[in-house]
């Protein structure tokens, strides 16, 4: 596991170009301002000129090599245990519960280890990283009252302690879980069945981007509504004017904005996702496999 941790870190570290950074500024602008990709970069620059297409990056970078470490990590690490859990179930017979007379089997070999792992990864790094996403998200909507790293945490622990550094942790695990799930297995069963197809053990370093890409993609467009009303959420908690949970969230969008509204921001979403996702998994698979031969040459 530590060789997975180490492979997502520096892959995370490599594929954090600054210039991602400003489309998913760019993505929540849209989201809870200006309708437009164009509109959004303009509207940011009026503002804070071009150095405003980089705010929060600090925050964000700090965010996200520990986040996606801990997910990679823990996704190849669920995964592992779960395809050997369901080969030992296959042969001593799966777990039974005891309602009164009856036994019943768990049929847990039936469950997909590849959607299990990236359930549980998104959980993982949700949990441990969330107070950074809080920080990234008071950085870029209000940069008057949270100017800096430091003074965003200290006053959000001082007026808010550690509940304030977990706001808003429910939708985010509501939103993530399906994104995580699809993400991870959608990615894992492309890149098995293309092998397949093409009769290949390993992909090439374009291919990986592609696929990459292409999971990002789909990930996206399927949790999307969720994100939106996490945004809308957060920005209305700011602002004074919160929904309750997240159904009245995308009520109020939808009332607002029709069904299109809860897709505001996508093409802005996928800007950012697909090369982000695509980059990932091409530096994650090549460092892990750099770094796993390394450790079969020293066991030989």
């Amino acid at each position: 596991m530590l060789q997975n941790y180490k492979a997502a870190e520096l892959a995370i570290g490599l594929q954090t170009y600054v210039f991602l950074h400003n489309f998913s500024l760019t993505r929540m602008v849209v989201g809870v301002g200006s309708r437009h990709i164009a509109g959004s970069f303009v509207e940011i620059m009026e503002h804070n000129g071009w150095r405003g297409l980089w705010v929060g990056n600090t925050i964000n970078m700090i965010r996200i090599i520990p986040t996606q470490a801990i997910e990679l990590g823990t996704f190849e690490y669920v995964k592992r245990g779960m395809k050997s859990a369901q080969e030992k179930w296959k042969e001593d017979g799966c777990p039974k519960i005891q309602l009164g007379n009856m036994k019943i089997d768990i049929p847990l070999h039936l469950l997909s280890p590849v959607a299990i792992a990236g359930a549980a990864a998104g959980i993982a790094g949700t949990l441990m990283c969330h107070p950074l996403e809080v920080i990234k998200d008071r950085l870029t909507v209000d940069r008057v009252t949270y100017p800096s790293i430091s003074i965003a945490f200290s006053k959000i622990y001082r007026t808010e302690g550690i509940r304030g550094l977990y706001s808003g942790l429910c939708p985010t695990l509501i939103g993530m879980l399906p994104y995580s799930t699809c993400y991870y297995f959608m990615y894992d069963t492309i890149k098995t069945s293309y092998c397949r197809l093409h009769k290949k053990k390993s992909l090439s370093r374009p291919e990986l981007l592609i696929i990459g890409a292409l999971t990002g993609l789909t990930a996206s467009t399927i949790s999307f509504p969720l994100e939106v009303a996490r945004k809308r959420l957060m920005v209305g908690a700011l602002q004074g004017k919160c929904p309750p949970n997240m159904v009245a969230a995308l009520s109020e969008v939808i009332r607002e904005e029709g069904l299109l509204g809860i897709y505001r921001g996508w093409g802005a979403s996928c800007l950012k996702v697909m090369p982000n996702s695509g980059i990932t998994w091409m530096f994650y698979e090549a460092w892990k496999d750099i770094l796993l031969g390394e450790k079969d040459k020293h066991l030989d």
